[in-house]
C-alpha cells in the first residue's frame, strides 16, 4: 500500500451514505437471520416469489443460470478476483487491489460464519443456505469496481453513491436470480447475501484506507 497521497479506496464523500447503508444492511441481515434460524422450508416472503425446486428454469435460461452460478464457485471466484486485482494494479490503484481480495474474502468469511450460526437449510440438512455466499461474493466485487470507478471519475456524493448502489444491485440481482432459479437458495437467502456484502465491503474499504494511511505515516516518521 502506498502513502497518504494515494487515493482513498473509499472516497470521503461516500463514507457517510455508505456507512448508513452498511448499518441498515447489517440490521436486515440480523433480522432475517433471527426470523429464519433453524428453518428448512421457504418463508412466507419466499413463497410469494417462487418455491425453489431443483429445476426452476429450463434451457436456455438454465444454461445462463449455471454460467452465472459458476462465477461464485471456487474456480470462477478466483478468476474474478485475479482479474479485478490485475485491473486495479494496471490502473495503479493498489488499495483497490487489496480491497478486491480483502473485501471479497471478508464477505465470504462472514457468510460462512452466519450460515453456521443461523442454521437454515435447503434440500437437506447438509445444505446451509442463509445467507447466499455466491450473491455476497459477486456483490462485494461489484462494490470494489464501482468504488474504483467513483474515485477515478471524481464523482461526487450523489453520483458516486448512485453508481455504487446500482452496481451492487445489478450484480446481486443477477447472481440472486441464478441461485433461486437453480434452487440453491431461497429469495431471502439472496437478500441476506446482498446485504452482507453491503455491510462488510464498505467497512473493509475503510479499514484498508486507515491501515494504508497509518503505514504511510510510520514510514515518513522513520525517514526523519
Amino acid at each position: 500500500m502506498t502513502g497518504r497521497s494515494a487515493p482513498a479506496v473509499l472516497p470521503p464523500s461516500l463514507r457517510v451514505p455508505l456507512g448508513l447503508t452498511a448499518v441498515l444492511s447489517a440490521l436486515v441481515v440480523v433480522v432475517l437471520g433471527v426470523l429464519y434460524a433453524g428453518h428448512s422450508e421457504p418463508g412466507t416472503v419466499d413463497s410469494w416469489i417462487v418455491r425453489p425446486t431443483a429445476d426452476s428454469v429450463r434451457p436456455p435460461w438454465r444454461n445462463v443460470a449455471l454460467a452465472t452460478d459458476f462465477l461464485g464457485e471456487p474456480a470462477g471466484a478466483v478468476a474474478l478476483v485475479v482479474a479485478a486485482v490485475t485491473g486495479c494494479l494496471l490502473l495503479r490503484c493498489p488499495r483497490a487491489a487489496v480491497l478486491a481480495v480483502a473485501g471479497a474474502g471478508m464477505t465470504v468469511a462472514t457468510t460462512t460464519l452466519l450460515k453456521s450460526l443461523v442454521g437454515r437449510t435447503i434440500h437437506g440438512d447438509d445444505n446451509l443456505s442463509y445467507p447466499s455466499g455466491h450473491t455476497a461474493f459477486v456483490t462485494a466485487l461489484a462494490l470494489v469496481v464501482a468504488l474504483l470507478a467513483t474515485g477515478r471519475l471524481g464523482l461526487g456524493r450523489t453520483a458516486g453513491t448512485s453508481l455504487v448502489l446500482a452496481a451492487a444491485l445489478v450484480a446481486g440481482a443477477a447472481m440472486g436470480w441464478a441461485q433461486v432459479a437453480l434452487g440453491a437458495h431461497y429469495p431471502t437467502d439472496v437478500l441476506g447475501g446482498w446485504c452482507t456484502a453491503l455491510a462488510v465491503t464498505p467497512a473493509t474499504a475503510w479499514l484498508v484506507d486507515r491501515t494504508a494511511d497509518r503505514m504511510a505515516d510510520t514510514g515518513r516518521r522513520d525517514r526523519r
